[in-house]
């Protein structure tokens, strides 16, 4: 037995002083997306498209609006600009109203008030009516950016949630691209009719979208606020990467609905409080130092995210193209294509090295690109309209400059603004 053992022990030796190869330095093996969690984050960051739609779709719809209700500048400004403000009321309630029925039926519930609010501009015979569907369209997009940001976070699985809580943004873009698509493609009709099909087929995947959420599992968060902590755990099972991490985040929502961690009953009673009475009075009243701090990065990076000036220049992208001299709808719709192309095509760039180099730098890149963009299209825009020639080059340089904005937008300050925001409350 001695001699076994000896003769073990050199070999073992042995191993450890033999030459070292390649294959012995080979890193560990990254553990595999849940394709779960990620299929729902796909489904209900897809209500983001609602919002992305509206805005692409509006910036070449308002041209025809304008030519056929005879409306003056202001109204189209209201007309297009209004959606932010009717928005807010639809975010706001969309909270409330998530604690109460559940985030899955909250992006239903938006799914069919965006189809209201289509149906109703698409069939809009005067400005009146079109801008009553407006606002009611503007709730269902409101509560579409609230809710899929948090039900993606909720659900997704630490290791991807950086990953997955950027896809609102992504569909934001695409859903953009659509709208810029669907301008050009429904501008070949007539004119009363055109501007009614862009805006009145957005019901149809509101339609859809709505249907397909009712297949997806309702937040853990949720359920344990409910009490219902069986519910809960098939969901974590499902949507984590081990059943080490299901515990750990069953732990973790335990703590933050004052559930004791020894508490194992399928079904427990929850105190109100988790349930969201009090919030606002402990955001604004009386936050802790921990949430004030918080709270003040997460309006003002929301806050500077829309005040970059994106919105203008994909609303009015047709009109900065006609400044920059291209006078033919079909030429400046065909060049906001371009545009949408180009913010999705980035947008799915910043998904991938979100969780690689880290949110700072790439919201640093992101502004300094954004600053350096508007500067020089600011700059020569005003070239263009002191000039009495055409210069080909301020032309090119303006519409360089609007693609490498929403480039650079795309890639850092529009995805970053969600990811940090739906972390940060946790």
């Amino acid at each position: 037995m001695a001699s076994l053992g000896a003769e073990t022990t050199a070999a073992t030796t042995h191993a450890d002083q033999r030459p070292k190869t390649l294959a012995d330095f080979d890193p560990p093996q990254k553990p595999k997306r849940n394709k779960f969690a990620f299929a729902c984050a796909i489904l209900a960051s897809m209500t983001s498209i609602l919002l992305g739609y509206d805005t692409g779709v509006m910036s070449g719809a308002s041209i025809y609006i304008k030519k056929d209700l005879k409306i003056s500048d202001v109204k189209v400004e209201l007309l297009v600009g209004t959606i932010n403000l009717y928005s807010l009321f639809g975010a706001a309630a969309a909270g409330r109203t998530s604690d109460w029925i559940g985030r899955r039926y909250t992006i239903v519930l938006a799914g069919a008030i965006f189809f209201i609010g289509a149906l109703l501009m698409g069939f809009a015979t005067n400005y009146a009516f079109l801008m009553v569907g407006r606002f009611v369209a503007g709730i269902g997009v409101g509560y579409a950016l609230m809710i899929a940001p948090v039900y993606t976070s909720e659900l997704s699985p630490a290791a991807s949630r950086g990953f997955l809580s950027s896809f609102p943004e992504v569909f934001i873009n695409g859903g953009v691209l659509l709208g810029y698509v669907s301008n050009y493609a429904f501008s070949k009709l007539s004119l009363q009719l055109g501007w009614r099909m862009m805006l009145g087929i957005s019901a149809v995947p509101s339609v859809l979208l709505a249907v397909g959420v009712l297949a997806m599992p309702e937040s853990p968060r949720w359920l344990v606020m409910q009490g219902r902590l069986r519910d809960a755990r098939k969901v974590l099972d499902k949507t984590s990467n081990s059943k080490d991490e299901a515990a750990l985040r069953l732990a973790d929502i335990k703590e933050a609905a004052g559930i004791p961690q020894e508490c194992n009953d399928d079904v427990v009673r929850v105190e109100k409080r988790s349930h969201g009475e009090g919030v606002w009075r402990e955001l604004f009243l009386h936050p802790t130092p921990t949430v004030r701090h918080i709270l003040i990065c997460a309006i003002g990076i929301h806050f500077f995210q829309q005040a970059s000036g994106i919105d203008a220049v994909v609303l009015y992208s047709p009109r900065i193209f006609e400044k920059a001299g291209i006078k033919s709808d079909n030429d400046k719709l065909l060049a906001t294509v371009g545009v949408g192309f180009t913010k999705t095509i980035f947008i799915l760039v910043a998904t991938f090295l979100l969780d690689k180099i880290g949110r700072r730098p790439l919201i640093l890149s992101s502004m300094g690109g954004m600053i350096l963009s508007l500067a020089i299209l600011a700059s020569s825009l005003t070239i263009i309209s002191h000039s009495d020639v055409k210069l080909p080059w301020a032309v090119g340089l303006a519409i360089t400059t609007v693609i490498s904005f929403v480039a650079f937008f795309s890639m850092g300050m529009g995805p970053i603004a969600w990811v940090y925001s739906s972390r940060s409350s946790r």
